[in-house]
């Protein structure tokens, strides 16, 4: 076996690929084919444990062990290990021992900058905070008996205006209180808060 062209190879397809990953990613170029790999979040969340969102499990970070650290792994190796056998003429065993220990570092090093830096506030999206039913609301104008109104609520800290009508089709007035029942075609259907706690 040559090992310079083994870790020239290395070095090669771990760049490459980490160089189209950046650059797919940073000006939005999108490649003929769809790549997905399975164990590129096996470290953390797998397909068969629960539901995965983006690489995360609910409810544990993302994987150390990705892509992005994959390719890290091959690049930092493969250049390692080419300078070692080619420029220093190091000893086979030895290039190798330290190739792993650069790639393994250089493979640590892009995991901590992703996994606690770049998505330290990331959360699993959960379809729960983004259903409509049960909000409260003010009306903000009147709904006559039949008719369409408007209701302002406030969703995950965000003012939110929205088309309102009764759901008994009684009048409501406007400023009175209101909790969405259901939601459909962009049209929330109230009820009186006074109804619910009643």
């Amino acid at each position: 076996m040559n090992w310079p062209v083994f870790y020239l190879v290395c070095f090669g397809v771990g760049f490459t690929l980490s160089l189209l990953s950046f650059l797919s990613g940073a000006f939005h170029v999108h490649l003929p084919f769809r790549l997905h790999t399975h164990w590129a979040h096996a470290g953390a969340a797998g397909h068969a444990g629960g539901a995965v969102r983006g690489g995360m499990k609910a409810g544990r970070g993302p994987s150390w062990i990705n892509s992005a650290a994959v390719l890290a792994f091959l690049a930092w190796f493969g250049g390692v290990g080419y300078l070692l056998t080619m420029r220093y003429r190091m000893w086979y065993l030895a290039a190798l021992a330290f190739a792993t220990l650069a790639g393994v570092v250089g493979a640590a090093g892009v995991s901590w900058f992703f996994v606690d830096f770049l998505l330290k506030h990331e959360t699993a999206l959960d379809d729960a905070d983004y259903r409509l039913d049960g909000m409260v609301g003010r009306i903000t104008v009147p709904i006559r008996p039949g008719g369409t109104g408007e209701m302002v609520f406030t969703q995950g800290g965000v003012r939110r205006v929205s088309g309102a009508r009764s759901d008994s089709g009684a009048p409501i007035e406007k400023g009175a209180e209101v909790v969405i029942a259901r939601y459909e075609r962009g049209i929330a259907y109230v009820r009186r808060w006074e109804e619910f706690t009643s």
